[in-house]
This record gives structure tokens, sequence and C-alpha cells, in this order.
């Protein structure tokens, strides 16, 4: 035997491993063809966070050209060339949720202001309002004239903030004028963090501010009637009944917001108490909700049918009773408003109504694609938020579980007694709460850094109480409200939602309750995210192989590390990691949003930096620490790490002394001259123009540093500071 030949027998078995893969992957893909359309919402999300992802805004004409383009080469390669026709149709669906996005932007586009203003004279219409716990109101005006502003560069709408005193002013549709200080919506407090100006923009907002007098009422000559105000009114109007009805401050604002989505008013330790507990779930409506409206609605009106026999027995009255449902369902989404959790809801229970009146089954996996590609089509930002990430990601686990555990569960429900009943509600509360927990995880360790453990015994407790207390007496009390006799159903909602707030307070408060987790990178999350999918899209065996995409991006958590110094754009904060891992903060009048964030995606709480000494407190205006890699004085920090030393300065003063044994100079405040010794400079100019800084020092190579705005790029929903704009001091 040759060499030649002794090396072709030896590349022999690797190359016909590797073809009997290909061959196997092949066989299970073309098994898998009656799913190959779930994947349609999945490539229009692709071309949505394309979108989102570039650095500058793309010509209006990219989106659809791309679609176009995908369209042509699919009807060229023809269902015959089954492989081209397929990546044809992702090819154009990416570019119709590319195009969708270019449009949803387009459509919503305002002004931004990009600089402090005030006080000035703010007039326009209020188009929402929310009561807030200590009395004050948010609003948000409309039809909007700002002194001073040219109306090309008036924002569409603001968010402002009024103080208690005011009253009947502040009315819903009411044109007020109120004399406030504007500022830029926040920009991300850190690079990576949540993008308050994009959450913003997409709905209109182009600034924020506060009052600082009363505002006073405007006469209207022509005063236009608004659906939506109308609804916020009555919305308005259900949840301050629900909270006079039950009559307690916490139980009251708590069964508003689990029956209409009305948060005003809950304290926030509740709210955190919720989340510690796994129930900030049943805040948001969702699924649970809207299911029991339309099953309350559709079992009484067909059951009020059956009673009259000859239309029982003429007409179709599941039909009948399917369409009072959806009408039903339909006036609780206006009423409870426009999120993604009650969109993706009201959508999926409209199609299995929809599936009665045509005799199909409806509850399956393409129920929820097609919700995912109405959505996405229509509103393809919401991609982007924590609300739709796990609102679909537990839809999407919980279908594809009980698909695959249909036959097994029905089964087991044959033959069975009462008690086995009860055993089987509490298993399927159990997995429910598992599988929802398990695919929401990811998300929320991305978005939010913490997951409570002691999810499942909290939903045991609580998941039941809501389902068959609070819920159906909500609907009655809703009911009853026209005839203004809701006091009768909702007293004991209200005993419901104060054992739902016990039982979130109990839990909450045991040892361990919730884990801190550090912050997951972009490529863990779309790692994690691209396994789930996977996992739950797929019906054959190599849906297993999900999860390892799925671990990796669990584990990124622990391959990522963070940044060894912080500084806020605002330079009122800064913050180093000590040598234990653990976060150090200072600053002087810093905003507590910045802190928490901090502390959160660093996987810490401000009980922790409390007890650890390490100066949470925004008055703080030092590091406290006793830091053997921390050495400060008045004027400026010294800060050690992998063998750099950088260089904290907060005084003109240290400038000089620090640019020349530094090897990393961060200044909040500006540095006028040349600073060259340092390997880099943050000074406050640089902060000024792009916002909070990370850096990362390392041992043997240049620092890396990474800012706001360098993640942001030029897009139509980031606010830049104008060249004109007074340097900051």
């Amino acid at each position: 035997m040759t060499v030649g030949t002794l090396g072709r027998d030896r590349d022999w078995p690797a190359q016909s491993g590797a073809h009997r893969t290909a061959l196997w992957l092949a066989a299970a893909f073309h098994a898998e063809r009656e799913q190959w359309v779930l994947w349609l919402p999945v490539a229009l999300g692709a071309g949505v966070s394309t979108y989102f992802a570039l650095p500058v805004e793309p010509v209006w004409w990219i989106g659809v050209l791309w679609a176009v383009a995908g369209v042509a080469l699919a009807v060229l390669a023809g269902p015959t060339r089954l492989g081209t026709y397929l990546l044809a149709w992702v090819i154009a669906a990416s570019g119709f949720g590319f195009a969708a996005a270019q449009l949803r932007t387009a459509s919503v586009a305002t002004p931004l202001l990009a600089e402090r203003l005030g006080p000035v004279e703010v007039a326009g219409r209020i188009l929402d309002r929310e009561l807030l716990a200590d009395g004050a109101k948010r609003v948000v005006l409309g039809e909007l004239s700002i002194a001073g502003l040219a109306q090309a560069e008036t924002p569409r709408r603001v968010r402002l903030r009024l103080n208690a005193r005011h009253g009947e002013e502040a009315a819903l549709g009411r044109r007020i004028a109120v004399r406030a200080l504007l500022q830029p919506v926040s920009p991300p407090v850190a690079p990576g963090a949540y993008d308050f100006q994009r959450h913003a923009f997409f709905q209109g907002i182009g600034a924020t501010g506060f009052s600082i007098a009363l505002a006073r009422s405007l006469r209207d000559d022509a005063p236009r009637w608004s659906f939506w105000i109308a609804l916020e009114r009555l919305r308005e109007d259900v949840g301050q009944r629900i909270r006079a009805g039950i009559g307690d401050p916490v139980a009251g604002p708590l069964a508003s917001a689990l029956l209409i989505g009305d948060r005003a008013g809950i304290p926030e330790d509740v709210q955190e108490a919720m989340r510690d507990a796994g129930l900030a779930h049943l805040i948001a409506i969702s699924g649970l909700n809207f299911a029991l409206v339309a099953g309350i609605l559709f079992f009484v009106v067909r059951g009020a049918l059956c009673l009259v026999e000859p239309v029982a027995l003429n007409y179709p009255i599941k039909k009948w009773a399917a369409v009072a449902a959806f009408a039903g369902s339909a006036f609780y989404f206006l009423l409870a408003g426009p999120t993604p959790p009650t969109e993706r809801a009201f959508l999926m229970i409209g199609i299995v109504l929809l599936g009665v009146l045509v005799d199909r089954e409806a509850i399956s996996m393409r129920l929820v694609a097609w919700a995912a590609t109405a959505i996405l089509l229509v509103l393809p930002e919401v991609l982007m938020g924590a609300s739709f990430q796990m609102s679909f990601a537990a839809v999407l686990g919980l279908v594809a579980a009980y698909e695959a555990l249909r036959d097994r569960l029905a089964a087991l429900r044959e033959g069975v007694g009462p008690l086995g009943r009860v055993g089987l509600y509490v298993a399927a509360v159990l997995l429910t709460t598992l599988i929802g927990s398990a695919a929401t995880g990811i998300y929320a360790a991305y978005h939010f850094n913490r997951f409570p453990l002691y999810g499942l015994v909290a939903n045991l407790v609580a998941v039941p109480i809501t389902a068959h207390w609070i819920m159906p007496l909500g609907m009655l009390a809703l009911l009853l409200m026209p005839f203004g006799l809701e006091h009768w159903a909702l007293v004991p909602m209200g005993w419901g939602a104060a054992s739902v707030i016990a039982t979130a307070e109990t839990v909450a408060a045991w040892p361990g309750a919730v884990a801190l987790l550090p912050a997951m990178p972009l490529w863990g999350l779309l790692a994690a995210s691209a396994g789930l999918i996977w996992l739950c899209l797929w019906r054959g065996a190599w849906r297993v192989l999900g999860l390892a995409p799925v671990l990796l991006g669990l584990m990124s958590m622990a391959l990522a590390r963070g940044p060894d110094i912080l500084v806020a754009g605002d330079a009122r904060l800064m913050a180093v990691r000590g040598a234990d891992g653990l976060v150090l903060l200072s600053g002087k009048g810093a905003s507590r949003i910045t802190i928490e964030t901090w502390l959160r995606r660093a996987g810490q709480s401000r009980v922790e930096q409390a007890r650890s000494g390490r100066g949470p407190d925004p008055a703080s205006a030092s590091f406290e620490s006793a830091e053997a890699s921390l050495d400060c004085d008045a004027l400026a920090c010294v800060y050690r790490r992998q063998d750099r030393v950088a260089a904290l300065v907060r005084d003109q003063a240290a400038v000089a002394e620090e640019c020349v044994r530094a090897d990393v100079v961060v200044s909040l405040v500006p540095i006028r001259r040349g600073c060259r010794a340092p390997a880099a400079v943050v000074d406050r100019f640089a902060l000024w123009r792009n916002g909070a800084h990370a850096i990362w020092l390392e041992r043997d190579a240049a620092p890396l540093i990474e800012h706001v705005a360098a993640g942001r790029g030029e897009r139509p929903w980031v606010a830049r500071p104008p060249s004109r704009a007074r340097e900051p001091d």
C-alpha cells in the first residue's frame, strides 16, 4: 500500500462520516416540511434586527429592493429547485422585515430635543396621563408649541411630570400651558444598557421634563373628540373605581394592574417583591387574562343560547358565542391598552376564535407564528424589547412542550377521579411555571440580570388565586360597573389581591430568593435565542441540537468580563471593579437609575453594596473602600489593576500630574491641554460627546474603551449634542 493510498484510506472514514451527517440533516429537514412556515417570523425578525444593528440610517429603498430581489429569485428558481427556492423566500421575508422597520421609523419620526431647555412655556393637549403613587401626574402632551422652538424643531410629543397640586386642569384631553424645564430623553447609562431614547422615539416622544409652576387650561374654540382620549378616560375611570371599591392602598392598585394593566400606585417594594418571587408576569396583561375573558363570555353566551330550544336546535350557537367572545376580547384589548403582551394575546385568542368559526383547531405553533408575523410587520421595534421577547419565548416553550406531551396528558386524564384531577391541575401549574420560567429566564438574565429561584412555589399559590378568584371577580366587576354595583365583586377581589401580595412578600423574603447575574453579552443572547427557537419549532429528534447554543448563551455570562472602570455621561458617577470582583461606586448627585443599572449589570444589589461599605449612596463624594488597588485624595484617585495605573481625576489641579504617571486618565473635568503620556484619555469633552464610557484594562495591550455613542450610531432616535451647544464646564 502506497503512502498516497494510505492517506486516502485514512481520510475516507472522516469524509464518510461528514457525508452521512449531511444526509441525516437533509432527511430530517425534509421530514419536517410542515414546520418550514414557522420560520417566517424568524426570517422577518432577522431583517428587523439587521435594520436596528446598522450604525447609520439606510436609504429608503434598501428594504424594498431586498424583499423584491428575494421574491424574484423565488419565482425564477421555482419549487423544483427546493434549496434555492427556500433560501429565496428567507431572503424575501428578511427583506420585508427590514422594510417594515424602515417604514415604521419614517412614520413615527419626530424631532428630538438635544440639549436642556428652559424654563420655557409649553402648550399642548394631554394625550395620556398616569397617576403616580405620590399624587403627582405623568402626562404626555401632543399638538405642541414650545416657546423659542420653531415648529420644525418641536417634538411631536413630550412627557412631563406635574406635581400633586395639579387638579382638573390636568385632565385627559385638555389643552394646557405650563412652564417647564425640558431635557433630552436619557440615553443608555452604560454601553449595552437599555436605550430609553429609542423606546421614546417610537412613542413619538422627543423630550421629557417637569413643571415648575401650575398648568393653566387653554380655551379651545374647536375641541375635537378623540376615540383614543375617550378610551384613556374610560380606562382611568375604571382604574380609579377599582382602587376605590377595594379601598386597600396596596391591594387596590395591584387589582387594577391585574385586571386592566394600570400599575399606577403600586408601591415600589411590592413591585420588587413580585419580581423577586417570579410573579411579575401576573401584572402584565397576557394570555391568561384574555383566555379568561374570552372563555367566560364564550361559555356564558353559549349556555344562555342553549336555554332557548328553537335557537339551540336551528342555529350555530357555538359560532355565535365565538363572535361574542371576540367582541368582548376586542373591547378588553382596547381597555387594557396596546402593549406587546396584549397584542400577542389578542391576536392569538382571535385566531383561536376564528378556528371555531371555520371548524378548525387553532391552538398550535402556527397560531404563534402568525401572531408574531403580524406584530413584527406592524410594530417591528417591539422585537428589541424585553416584553416581546419574554412573551413569545414563554408561549413558544409552552406550545412546543404541550404539543409534545399532548398524547401522554390525554392518557393521564382518562379515568381519573376528582382527587386525581386536582393532582393533575397542580402538576400542570408546576409544569407550566417550569417551562415558562426556563424559556423566559434567558431574557430575564439579559435585560434584568436576575432570576427568581422560588418562582415555582410562588406561582403554585398565586396563579390559581389569580385565575379562579381575582380575574372572574374582576370580569364580574366590569359588568356591574354601569349599574354602580361593582363593589359586590371588588371587595372579595381585593381579598385575592392581598393574598397574592402576601405570597410575593413571603417568598421574596426567603434566603436566596433571587439570583443576581452579571450582564449577558449580545452574542450570548443571540446564541441562546437561536437554540430556543430550534428546540421549539422542530419536532424531530434533531431538535435537541438546540441545547448546545442555549447552554453556550448561558455560559456567556461567565465567559464575559465586566469593565474595570465605568464613567457616567454626565460625569456625576464613576465605578471601578475591586479585587474581589465587586463594584465600588463614587459620585455626587448621580441618578438612582444609573447606580441601580450599573450594580444590576454587575450582578450586585444596593443591599450588597451597603453591607460591604462600598458607597452606593448617590450623595457620597469619594470611594469608600480600603481596597489596596484604590488610593484617593480630594483631587483624584489612582486605581491599579492588570499591572496598569488609571487616574480618576475630579479636579483640574490634578490633571498635569496624573497625565505624567498614569496609563489611563479618566477626567470628570475637561482637559484643555495635551495629555500625551497615557495610553488613553477620557475627559469631560468625550463624555459630553459620546456618553457613558466603559474601560477594560489589559496587562499586555492597550486598554479597550467602549462608549454609548459607538454602539448606537447615527440613527433617527439618537439625540446628539448640537455643535452650537455650550461646551461642558
